[in-house]
């Protein structure tokens, strides 16, 4: 099914924003976190939310998971690596590691998204655009 694991690696700094009283980053911001690792995935590997809405299609996301394991701090950097899951099927499924700056997994996670045409509908198979990129990447 996968030929080879297409992945990416974003370095981002946690914004005080994105804190609670104590310093430490609220749970909730980890999916942005995902987003984060999904709009560079789309830039370094020619996949981006601008391409996919320029085919005319939308990406919602339809399932979304996350594991923590450490905490992420206020002024940490940390890297979000973002690994692309080929599937037959017509969706997008991403898998995220979050490292801290030691190196230690902070949280794990993968989300799914479906293709809906400009007329919201879901998409069975993989719209044309789509299965280029794949077998441009060798998948």
């Amino acid at each position: 099914m996968q030929s080879k694991d297409l992945t990416c690696t974003e370095e981002v700094r946690v914004r005080f924003n994105e804190t609670d009283p104590l310093g430490i980053v609220w749970h909730g911001h980890y999916i942005v976190y995902f987003e984060d690792g999904r709009e560079a995935f789309g830039r370094q590997h020619g996949l981006t939310y601008l391409d996919i809405q320029k085919a005319g299609f939308t990406t919602p996301i339809v399932k979304s998971t996350c594991e923590h394991f450490l905490p992420l701090k206020y002024g940490e950097t940390f890297n979000i690596v973002t690994t692309f899951v080929n599937s037959i099927s017509a969706k997008l499924i991403y898998k995220y590691e979050i490292f801290n700056q030691e190196n230690k997994l902070v949280c794990s996670g993968e989300t799914i998204q479906v293709f809906l045409d400009s007329d919201n509908n879901l998409c069975l198979y993989n719209p044309e655009f789509f299965q280029t990129w794949k077998d441009k990447m060798g998948l």
